[in-house]
């Protein structure tokens, strides 16, 4: 008998015992993300102008009402100040990393955040004109025309994006979305600049802030973003085989046109919402989809539970330090979010790392 040749590529070898798979790796990976979290949640309920020990953020969690001047002082910290901005941080946050690794993955472009949509320049404009039409000052009054202005604007772009000889093209979506936030950006300060209540509004705005804004807004809000985070879950398995290129991916039966509006009505409703919430944060979506794509690879169903968690934790992270760095001041956390974005993106461009999504 000729002789046989019994080695095997190491692909082809099974993993030995104790060595985990790619599978189990990832997996651990969110759990791990999963466990950052709570701690987070945990510290920002305890660090502020007043620092709280975890035996008073649990009394002020649970324990009921008490006679004792300094006990009701921490419930209410904890109950009405703490609480909502943990619970909105972790909603935006998550809801801005989810649409940043989406609108990367459909546009193909490594640099897109929620922004290119037009979505914080939407929210920003709807704002400063309801304030200087109608004078609304409470975020529960202004903040569903926020989200309006930002599910337009992104509808607008996509819109825009879906006519003409570059209809579907990626490149197409990028220029819409850069051209109606140039548009609204120029009207937004014209606004502004007319009316001083307006002004004031975008001032705070603009920098993006998870802090004085109460349960009667995030409900709504985690409402819609819940919605968005349930269609991005049904395109993950699309969008993957999109990124192989669009005959690839129609070849193998994906429609395409579907993918897409379901995918950017996805990004639309959970950026939308956040901003609506929050104002604009920079760079967060477009850091956390790197770093997500880092860890995990490009499977789509595992980078964007990734850039979900990662989010909602830098978020987090970013708040807390913008209470301590200034104390017993605070530093808005789009502030804060910003400050550490603009050296990753430069770090980024220096390392060359910017390749399709």
């Amino acid at each position: 008998m000729p002789d046989v040749d019994t080695r095997t590529t190491a692909a082809e070898r099974p993993a030995s015992r104790g060595t985990p798979t790619p599978r189990g790796r990832r997996a651990a990976g969110l759990a791990v993300l999963a466990a950052l979290l709570l701690v987070a949640a945990v510290a920002s309920l305890a660090v502020g102008a007043r620092a709280l020990s975890p035996a008073e953020v649990w009394h002020g969690l649970f324990a009921a009402p008490e006679p004792d001047q300094r006990l009701t002082e921490i419930r209410l910290i904890v109950r009405t100040v703490r609480v909502p901005r943990t619970v909105l941080a972790l909603v935006a946050g998550t809801a801005l990393g989810v649409g940043g690794a989406l609108i990367q993955g459909y546009t193909r472009n490594p640099i897109a955040d929620t922004g290119l949509l037009g979505v914080n320049a939407g929210a920003s404009f709807a704002v400063v004109s309801v304030i200087a039409v109608f004078g609304l000052s409470s975020p529960f009054q202004y903040v569903w025309f926020a989200f309006l202005g930002a599910a337009v604007a992104g509808v607008v772009v996509f819109g825009l994006a879906s006519i003409g000889r570059g209809a579907g093209n990626p490149l197409t979506l990028a220029l819409a979305g850069q051209g109606i936030t140039v548009f609204l950006t120029a009207m937004t300060t014209a606004v502004a600049l007319s009316d001083k209540e307006s002004l004031n509004a975008l001032r705070f705005w603009n920098s993006g802030s998870v802090a004085g804004v109460g349960f009667d807004v995030i409900w709504p809000v985690a409402g819609f973003v819940g919605v968005g985070l349930t269609l991005a879950l049904t395109v993950l398995p699309a969008l993957n085989l999109l990124n192989l290129g669009a005959d690839v991916a129609r070849g193998l039966g994906v429609n395409i046109a579907l993918s897409r509006t379901v995918g950017i009505a996805a990004v639309t409703l959970m950026a939308g919402a956040a901003t609506a919430a929050c104002g604009p944060i920079a760079f967060l979506g477009l850091m956390v989809a790197h770093v997500a794509r880092y860890l995990t690879g490009p499977d789509y169903r595992w980078l964007v539970p990734y850039a979900g968690l990662l989010g909602a934790v830098v978020l987090l992270v970013c708040d807390i330090a913008g209470r301590l760095v200034v104390r017993p001041g605070e530093l808005d956390a789009g502030v804060v979010v910003s400050l550490v974005g603009a050296p990753f993106f430069a770090l980024l461009v220096w390392r060359g790392k910017f390749k399709n999504a």
